[in-house]
């Protein structure tokens, strides 16, 4: 049984070629239907050149207009009202499509899911939520790492609901660990929000390991690490950055020593290795939790590869049921998740 997952077609520096790439590429893997949003005879034309004849479940949805990088979100997303963000996540809204993923401007993409789904009964805001590569093979979520630049201790105290949800559901991480990013491991340690956070997180009935610092994002200690949407971004795009120092680093490294022609084979076997683990297209993009909807958010410059993981994503967050295994946590224990409003976002047509 195919699950129909929405894909903004406009959306990346090289859009819709690495879109149309990407979906094609899912449909071959995946038991899945990808909804193409955006303009329709564009996409048309480039997809029939793609598809040549093969008979994929591809189908294409109308929308006239484009959320650019450099657009201010809100007035966008309130101004832009058939946007591909929009309609896609329309269909998210009327069921339609199990989830939506775009690579487009990422404030205006989290502000259309904000508005147009709602967030869960209990989030006060959704965060966005990545996983990063540790040292032990096995991903680490990291959230928040961009949705939310100022977050007050409560807010942290949802995330690490979400985040430690997320890690049971999609990781299949029976008790994950749980820790606080800050700049010590003493309880005192930290700014003012951590350290109000710190006893909100403790009294949770999740496997709390306290404060963590930034090398531990990546030594496997925590399963989830729990951080404001600054933080969390600046953690992620210097990570990003030294990835591909190391890789460029190691790559010149091995050109220059490697000369045997079976040491070249295995050195560069070990390479694509090391270069699949921190490249932040295997990961398909970042989850954002809190909203009633899958919603998957890449970045602008992916190409085929990272729009095939983010559909790969989306489809693997909407056959484990997250949204609804979260609703259900908030709802089970309200009084345990402080500061959370009970009334919904209001709905935008």
């Amino acid at each position: 049984m195919l699950i129909d997952i929405a894909l903004d077609a406009v959306g990346t520096d090289k859009a819709p070629e690495a879109e149309i790439r990407g979906a094609i590429l899912a449909c071959r893997a995946l038991p899945v239907r990808v909804h193409l949003i955006g303009p329709e005879a564009e996409l048309r034309d480039l997809l029939d050149e793609h598809l040549e004849n093969e008979d994929l479940p591809i189908v294409i949805h109308h929308a006239s207009e484009r959320i650019g990088m450099d657009e201010k979100a809100v007035h966008a997303v309130r101004t832009k009202k058939d946007s591909s963000m929009r309609v896609g996540l329309k269909l998210v809204r009327e069921r339609k499509v199990a989830g939506f993923v775009t690579a487009g401007n990422t404030g205006a993409a989290m502000a259309t899911a904000k508005m147009v789904l709602g967030t869960l009964p209990g989030v006060d805001r959704p965060a966005l939520a990545t996983p990063m590569p540790s040292s032990t093979g096995n991903p680490c979520v990291l959230l928040d790492v961009g949705a939310n630049v100022d977050c007050k201790a409560h807010n942290l105290e949802q995330f690490a609901v979400m985040g430690e949800m997320y890690a049971r559901s999609v990781l299949k991480i029976s008790q994950p660990r749980v820790g606080l990013l800050s700049i010590g491991e003493e309880e005192t340690k930290g700014n003012e929000l951590t350290r109000e956070a710190f006893p909100l997180l403790k009294a949770l009935p999740i496997k709390f390991i306290g404060n963590v610092e930034g090398r531990d994002i990546f030594s496997g200690l925590a399963d989830v690490i729990v951080c404001d949407g600054f933080v969390g971004n600046v953690a992620l795009k210097t990570s990003e950055g030294v990835g591909r120092f190391v890789r460029d680093v190691l790559r010149e490294s091995l050109t220059r020593t490697v000369t045997a022609q079976v040491g070249a084979l295995l050195s560069r076997r070990a390479f694509n290795d090391f270069r699949r683990r921190l490249d932040y297209r295997e990961y398909g993009g970042a989850q954002l939790l809190g909203v009633r909807g899958v919603c998957i958010i890449g970045h602008g410059s992916s190409n085929d590869v990272a729009i095939f993981n983010g559909i790969r994503v989306a489809y693997e967050f909407a056959k484990a049921g997250t949204n609804e295994l979260i609703e259900a946590e908030f709802a089970s224990r309200p009084q345990r998740v402080n500061g959370a409003t009970d009334k919904p976002d209001a709905i935008i047509q």
